[in-house]
């Protein structure tokens, strides 16, 4: 397994030169993985916070923002933004479809945090009433960049959650799954997001988001990061459980196993910006799961990166996290 870990021969990856070094002063050897581990997302950040919208088109020059939904999420995750994309939208006519795809992720994203993580009963009208409003704006942003960019498949990840969100409906929401896979069938981001909208607690069934999720992964080449999408199904089983214990069993360890094995841990597995990501879904489904094989290597590999997704899922998130590492 080492040899599949590290590439042919046992060797670690390359280093990666745009890669940001990790604190030199951690809490109990864990850190925040910061504008994806990489110097370029960060300058793109700090572009961003400033409201420099020539440096964000300057930042942005590595990146394909129509199908790099990390790079995207840096941006539709930032507060501020909102502030003055309105006015890139506008001004900037050779760049509108860009400056559409941030606004409209960004409002997106905006929308969940009128709405907060709290259950639909606790919602107050006015949270209710800004998420509604945003999400609609997010969907005509993001419908006219489909619009100009209709190879770009960023935007109909998005208009999936915005459509989860104001309840489009089943046949909408497949609709919009249907143009995202099109454009690219191997899509992780999309895939998680469809894996969230099967759920019980919004338009499925029991069991049908890991049917899903297994038949997506069984068609990807080895190497594949569309893996994750096996260890969220199942940490989404677990939030949907009352049985906290219940991926502990020997099929479930071994599924995902096989598929860290056959994805992050694969010597074919890119490490992209952001690439903690994929590794920390990994680690608490694994660490979920009681299993003792592969988990050790994913927690090695991150070196006490943390990423605050999927680990949100619990209370004190970075702290389990911290847990599960030691007990690795």
């Amino acid at each position: 397994m080492f040899g599949k870990l590290f590439g042919r021969g046992g060797e670690r990856p390359a280093a990666d030169p745009h890669a940001l070094p990790a604190p030199r002063r951690t809490k109990n050897g864990v850190y925040t993985v910061r504008a994806l581990g990489d110097v370029r997302v960060l300058a793109l950040v700090q572009a961003a916070e400033a409201g420099d919208w020539a440096a964000v088109r300057t930042a942005l020059d590595p990146f394909d923002l129509g199908r790099d939904h990390a790079v995207l999420g840096e941006l539709a995750d930032l507060d501020g933004v909102q502030d003055w994309i309105g006015r890139a939208v506008e001004e900037d006519k050779e760049h509108r479809a860009t400056a559409l795809l941030i606004s409209g992720a960004r409002h997106v994203s905006w929308g969940w945090e009128a709405r907060t993580r709290a259950s639909a009963v606790d919602v107050t009208p006015e949270q209710w009433r800004a998420f509604r409003e945003r999400l609609h704006i997010a969907e005509e942003q993001l419908l006219e960049a489909a619009e100009l960019r209709p190879e770009w498949v960023a935007p109909w990840r998005r208009l999936l959650t915005s459509g989860r969100g104001i309840s489009r409906g089943r046949a909408v929401n497949e609709t919009r799954l249907d143009a995202a896979l099109r454009r690219d069938p191997l899509d992780l981001e999309t895939h998680v997001e469809w894996v969230s909208y099967l759920q019980p607690r919004w338009n499925g069934e029991p069991g049908e988001a890991l049917a899903f999720a297994r038949a997506a992964f069984a068609g990807a080449p080895d190497g594949h990061r569309l893996g994750c999408v096996v260890a969220l199904a199942h940490i989404e089983d677990w939030v949907e459980s009352s049985r906290k214990n219940c991926l502990i069993t020997p099929e479930i360890q071994d599924e995902l196993m096989d598929a860290a094995e056959r994805s992050i841990l694969h010597p074919d597995y890119e490490r992209r910006p952001g690439w903690q990501h994929d590794f920390n879904v990994f680690a608490m489904a694994l660490s979920l799961a009681s299993e003792r094989i592969a988990l050790p290597s994913v927690f090695r590999e991150l070196g006490g990166a943390y990423t605050t997704w999927p680990w949100r899922y619990m209370a004190e998130p970075e702290k389990m996290y911290a847990r599960a590492r030691r007990n690795a």
